[in-house]
């Protein structure tokens, strides 16, 4: 029953945790093959420019208010610079004011409640009006143990590894935010969830870069339609750098 359970769980979180499209690597299927970074994949993750993303050098704090009822959530720059940053600099930006959660998935128990898509489908991202390109993000995980985050690589299940030997340091409990993507790794732009229950396994493969620390009965009663009246940075903003 165990097994069946995780299975299904796994699933599910391949049509959840998306943009728009099915994730790669969520297969059940057993492979003997290990996960090997090639030097080509290497160059790529070191080749990785970030001056181009806004990084949250320390932590801040976004006051989200739904359905007229604040969410506090802690950002977490300090183990998660990019995504946070990129998280921060959107709310300050008011890009998710008045946008709502396309995925909310709560049977047969508490999943995810996805928002963030501009377009309201799963299909959509924050198009930067300088470059007049949508900004995506590479996927960043933070090992315990590790002094810096590793890029642009799943080292969860969808990385083939059934167990991992490092812990990660932002993990999937409930009340973690975190960042929706596709099958690629660098695919996260504007979609965000709220996990609803623990979700250890998606650890290592979505990045974690908060948590909810007040109002997480008003995260558990949102439903799919509910929008996002507003979101400020109530403190931490002076950690943001462009």
């Amino acid at each position: 029953m165990r097994n069946l359970k995780k299975r299904w769980l796994t699933t599910l979180a391949c049509l959840i945790l998306v943009s728009g499209f099915m994730i790669s690597g969520c297969s059940n299927t057993d492979s003997n093959s290990e996960t090997v970074v090639s030097p080509n994949e290497n160059q790529q993750v070191s080749q990785l420019n970030m001056d181009n993303y806004p990084r949250l050098e320390g932590n801040a704090v976004v006051e989200m208010t739904i359905n007229g009822s604040p969410v506090t959530i802690e950002v977490k720059g300090e183990d998660a610079p990019i995504t946070a940053g990129n998280f921060v600099d959107l709310v300050q930006r008011g890009f998710y004011d008045g946008l709502t959660f396309h995925r909310v998935v709560k049977d047969p128990q508490p999943f995810v409640a996805q928002g963030g898509d501009p377009q309201g489908t799963g299909m959509g991202g924050f198009v930067d009006p300088e470059t007049k390109q949508e900004r995506r993000i590479p996927l960043e995980i933070k090992l315990e143990e590790d002094e810096k985050p590793t890029y642009s690589k799943a080292l969860g299940q969808q990385g083939n590894r059934t167990a991992m030997s490092q812990p990660v340091i932002l993990k999937h409990e409930r009340g973690a935010v975190a960042m929706a993507r596709s099958g690629m790794p660098d695919s996260a732009s504007s979609q965000f969830y709220f996990a609803l229950s623990d979700l250890e396994f998606l650890n290592g493969d979505y990045a974690v870069f908060g948590e909810v620390t007040e109002g997480m009965d008003v995260v558990d009663s949102i439903q799919q339609g509910d929008r996002i009246d507003s979101a400020k940075v109530v403190s931490g903003l002076e950690n943001l750098k462009k």
